[in-house]
């Protein structure tokens, strides 16, 4: 089982690629291909037929995925490196940057 340092729902900023530079939040993680859907990010558009839900189809934009080595945490406004500690007896998630829990 893979695990990640960044969780959905965390607020991340793109550091390489088209997209560098760019915030948001982390929608869904794919852990099979080592990838993630920010929202707002890496937006592309989907041709959709008509169907009974969607009668009009057309041309939908959404988001696609981004490669997790892509991306940086961020904290406070900057980016930062995550680590784990153990407090007490819960595994918590920190910031290398300020030693602060995130």
């Amino acid at each position: 089982m893979k695990k990640f340092k960044i969780k959905s729902g965390d607020t991340v900023k793109v550091i390489a690629g088209d997209h560098k530079g760019a915030e948001g939040k982390v929608l869904s993680i794919l852990k099979d291909t080592d990838r993630l859907v920010v929202e707002g990010v890496n937006m592309v558009s989907k041709h959709t037929k008509p169907s009974a839900t969607n009668p009009q189809g057309g041309i939908v934009k959404k988001e696609a995925s981004l490669h997790i080595s892509n991306v940086a945490l961020v904290e406070d406004g900057e980016t930062v490196r995550v680590g784990y500690r153990v407090d007490g007896d819960k595994k918590v998630r920190f910031s290398k940057k300020s030693d602060k829990a995130i």
